[in-house]
């Protein structure tokens, strides 16, 4: 076998339709276009959404709300979840994150007071519920807000 024998498996490459080459051909004199019109024409696309001047779709239904740019997203953990931890460990974004607890160790994290928190902890996160703090205190932990880097 040599490289200038190399071709294709039959049936594996399809060729192109030749267009506008005798009646015969089925593609013959309009060439598969149809007769006239936009889209017969070289470079003749209708644009997205356009539907032959009515109004459109998008531009008919109602618009509410808006996306607020400087809105914080939250990762939220429960106060019951960080009993995995060792006792007396720091708890921050980078070891919820290894353990699993958030999506990400960049987006902000407010802790919650769902579940009892058995263990002394340190945690530090960007947020928390005023009853979080409380029964972080009350088990003996303490809490560092760390300010949101935006």
């Amino acid at each position: 076998m040599k490289l200038n024998e190399l071709k294709a498996a039959d049936g594996s490459r399809k060729e192109g339709k030749r267009k506008g080459q005798g009646i015969a051909t089925g593609n013959g004199k309009t060439a598969g276009r149809g007769h006239k019109g936009q889209k017969s024409r070289t470079g003749g696309k209708v644009a997205r959404g356009f539907e032959g001047g009515q109004m459109p779709l998008i531009r008919r239904v109602p618009k509410r709300g808006f996306t607020p740019l400087t809105r914080n997203e939250f990762q939220l953990i429960n106060l019951g979840s960080l009993n995995g931890f060792e006792e007396g460990a720091v708890v921050d974004a980078a070891s919820l994150y290894e353990a699993g607890l958030v999506r990400n160790a960049v987006d902000p994290i407010k802790l919650l007071n769902k579940g009892t928190l058995t263990k002394k902890l340190s945690v530090a996160v960007a947020a928390a519920s005023a009853s979080a703090i409380a029964a972080l205190e009350v088990a003996g932990g303490t809490l560092n807000l760390i300010a949101n880097e935006d």
